[in-house]
């Protein structure tokens, strides 16, 4: 099916009106974002079961029409690996839309791939395989090739058959309503917009630090989030992962001692220099009681060892039932989690718990047991 060029308001006026009855859309995005902290979007693809469309927003002043279309409760918007897509939507309008279906979570139940590439479930399903020379391509420039606006057409193209076969695949197992709770994460703005004094925790390296360098990283983490978002720019160009670390592991008090620091140069310090030195010390200057605290796993008892040991063999056995891989079901730190008790373990929500986390408390709590018949492991009822 050919795809259609919007580049007018009168386009695509047209376009959304063709689509406004759908039940369901595929949608993807294209941008950049390589010298801002805000992805610059270049391109939008649409499709139903018979129109394909690739929207230019470059050439487009307003996109009230299909942001009408995309908010309508009653289309249901599917997306493969959507975050970054819903992201630009909700820089667009403040939240992302909903009702969401992903086929890159639907994937995962229906035992097709974890964290699979839109590329290789095409091929799985139907069979595809889908160019991949413009992969690398610069959105934002133009004109667009017809090659590049056949490669964008192809990622909602043969999105339609992708979803409507895992659909028809999720009502014959029953599962269709599982993922209703991970589809819904998806519409929630705080994923893609969270507090800035929590952005530090997504910081590599932090296992490094403890007690008042944390509260350093904190503060600095907190400062850079803030200023990249104010001048949209990279956070790396504010200052990079490691010099942040650095600095609230070094604790420098004067320009000097900042100015020792390994990658610390002069561009710098006169840009930057006198406000990280003033969150140090508004750092250091803080009672103990207010410095932040890493989340460590607990440590388990062997006896506690043992108990994660059994529950990732009965674990095993359920992905095989289902055929799943065991890491899509839960890994070892879900395990502990569940055996402590915390009410928010994946395990004990939505089809993880429909699959394997009822079985595996049943057998925590004394409901059932395991047995051992003719080298074949059986989960029983007590």
């Amino acid at each position: 099916m050919s795809y259609q060029y919007i580049d007018t308001p009168e386009a695509l006026t047209e376009l959304c009106a063709q689509l406004q009855d759908s039940p369901w859309l595929t949608l993807d995005t294209e941008f950049i974002r390589e010298k801002t902290y805000y992805p610059q979007l270049c391109l939008i693809q649409i499709a139903n079961e018979e129109h394909v469309a690739c929207i230019d927003p470059l050439a487009l002043d307003d996109l009230g029409p299909l942001l009408d279309l995309l908010y309508n409760p009653a289309i249901t918007k599917i997306l493969h690996s959507a975050r970054q897509d819903l992201e630009i939507l909700q820089q667009l309008r403040g939240a992302p839309p909903s009702p969401i279906f992903d086929t890159q979570i639907a994937a995962t139940l229906l035992g097709q791939g974890e964290q699979v590439g839109y590329g290789n479930l095409v091929k799985l399903i139907l069979d595809v395989d889908l160019d991949k020379a413009h992969s690398r391509t610069d959105w934002s420039q133009r004109p667009l090739s017809s090659e590049q606006l056949e490669y964008a057409a192809d990622d909602v193209r043969y999105l339609r058959d992708v979803y409507l076969q895992q659909r028809q695949k999720l009502e014959q197992l029953g599962r269709l309503g599982w993922l209703d709770d991970d589809f819904a994460q998806l519409s929630d703005p705080a994923l893609y917009a969270p507090p800035l004094d929590e952005v530090w925790t997504k910081l590599k390296g932090l296992n490094r630090l403890k007690g008042v360098q944390l509260a350093m990283v904190q503060k600095l983490a907190e400062w850079r989030e803030g200023l990249a978002r104010e001048r949209n720019l990279p956070r790396r160009w504010v200052l990079s992962d490691d010099l942040l670390i650095e600095v609230a592991r070094l604790r420098p008090l004067s320009e000097d001692k900042l100015r020792r620091i390994r990658g610390v140069d002069d561009k710098l310090i006169q840009r930057h220099g006198q406000i990280l030195l003033q969150l140090v010390e508004e750092a250091r200057s803080l009672p103990t009681e207010q410095w932040p605290q890493l989340q460590q796993r607990p440590r388990l008892t062997p006896h506690q060892e043992a108990l994660v040991d059994i529950l990732t063999g009965v674990l095993k056995l359920c992905a095989s039932r289902h055929q799943l891989s065991p890491n899509a079901l839960a890994g070892r730190k879900d395990l502990e989690q569940l055996l402590s008790g915390n009410p928010q373990a994946p395990l004990l929500h939505g089809w993880r718990y429909e699959l394997c986390g009822q079985s595996l408390q049943d057998l925590l709590s004394g409901k059932q047991c395991i047995t051992i018949e003719a080298e074949q492991v059986h989960i029983t009822d007590v």
